[in-house]
């Protein structure tokens, strides 16, 4: 009986064997870089890394922009608040005849340091 026994354990043991050296090969050919799926996973890989710097650099550029918008927001805000001001002021001029008011225009020479500092 022991016999027995034994000779059924080392029949369990060749099985066990042989069914490790099945999933060892598909294992090897799974992990494969070129052809198997670990090529599959390495180029993934790579893409997801430069996805999430494409990603970090597009917030970056937005956070930027967003500043931008935000102050030239503001500064036309401040223009339009003196825009309405000056539009309140003219509503408070004396009407009066257009043409018995007359505008001075002068002339003024433009000097050579003048020229120079527009250069």
């Amino acid at each position: 009986m022991q016999l027995i026994s034994d000779v059924l354990l080392g029949f369990g043991a060749l099985a066990a064997a042989g069914y490790c050296f099945v999933l060892s090969r598909r294992l090897k050919r799974f992990n494969q870089l070129e052809s198997g799926m670990g090529g599959a996973i390495a180029v993934l890989s790579a893409q997801v890394d430069d996805m999430t710097k494409a990603l970090e650099r597009a917030q970056a550029t937005a956070s930027l922009s967003a500043e931008q918008l935000r102050a030239l927001t503001e500064r036309a805000e401040v223009g339009a608040d003196k825009l309405e001001l000056l539009l309140a002021s003219l509503h408070d001029l004396p009407e009066g005849d257009a043409e018995a008011r007359r505008y001075r225009v002068q002339r003024r020479r433009l000097r050579d340091r003048d020229l120079e500092a527009a250069e």
